[in-house]
């Protein structure tokens, strides 16, 4: 079992780093991530233990009296691992909001490769993201790249921080565990991603090239192309695409949520894992 440490109040000096929580840029720039909610935490617990990715990169793991409880198996096996426990009344001065259900861990960021260092070989479908900032969406996308089985998420510029607190928590903790890496190279990373062998559809409102209904997926790797809602894609990005994609709607609105599209996208893809490939 881990190590309790009960502490008194909220401005103990051993909670500074968890006072972070509410300036996420110096967080981040520190090196470090919190991570909140008792469903997913205790995922990160599992991933510290079993992922190289996160071994020994928890730091340490702040609870209230009855997020310890239900916490207790998760934490059986982190017999290293400094547990703070923090009376309930002392959390809105902490951290100044109560969705975290009284349990946060933080920990130190993995390293984050960007993709023209990264090997390709192998991956059958990974998401290429421009521009797309908002945590929901980030963690929406996460969460359904997970799901529905893609290999990589590709972040271009201007898009958020997978590793924020409420992108992880939107992604039920997907954002730990979901291969991610970042590029620089924009839109030169798409003509990078062709000349290894992958087909890029861009996922676009009408005119596109083909209805998402009407379109069969090549025989080589995929990578779904999206961009921010509102903007969209830009000139530049759906230029280099290998085809442009549309979904088709009733007309009633013109475009759908970003993590919504990539959604029905992957599906559509046949990534899933209970679905033969399609020709």
């Amino acid at each position: 079992m881990a190590s309790i440490v009960d502490v008194p109040s909220w401005d103990d000096p051993r909670l500074a780093g968890y006072r972070g929580v509410s300036d996420p840029t110096a967080l981040a720039e520190q090196g470090e991530c919190l991570i909140e909610g008792r469903l997913v935490v205790p995922r990160l617990l599992d991933l510290a233990r079993k992922s190289a990715r996160w071994q020994g990169r928890l730091q340490s793991v702040l609870v209230t009296p009855a997020a310890l409880d239900q916490l207790a198996p998760a934490l059986a096996s982190h017999d290293r691992l400094t547990v703070y426990r923090l009376a309930a009344e002392h959390w809105t001065s902490l951290t100044g909001f109560n969705l975290h259900r009284g349990c946060l861990a933080l920990a130190h960021r993995p390293a984050v490769p960007t993709l023209e260092t990264l090997s390709l070989d192998g991956l059958q479908c990974i998401v290429v993201l421009e521009g797309v900032s908002n945590p929901d969406n980030i963690g929406g996308i996460f969460r359904s790249a997970a799901a529905l089985g893609a290999d990589l998420v590709v972040l271009g510029p201007s898009c958020g921080d997978p590793l924020y607190r409420k992108a992880i928590r939107t992604s039920m903790g997907a954002a730990l565990e979901v291969p991610y890496a970042t590029t620089a190279a924009w839109p030169g990373a798409l003509s990078h991603l062709q000349t290894q062998g992958f087909f890029v559809a861009a996922l676009t409102t009408p005119p596109a090239d083909v209805m998402l209904p009407d379109w069969t997926r090549p025989r080589q790797p995929i990578a779904l192309l999206a961009g921010a809602e509102g903007h969209g894609l830009t000139p530049e990005a759906q230029a280099l695409a290998s085809r442009r994609v549309s979904i088709p709607m009733t007309g009633r609105v013109d475009s759908l949520n970003v993590a919504t599209a990539v959604s029905i996208a992957l599906y559509h893809a046949g990534w899933t894992p209970h679905r033969d490939t399609p020709d």
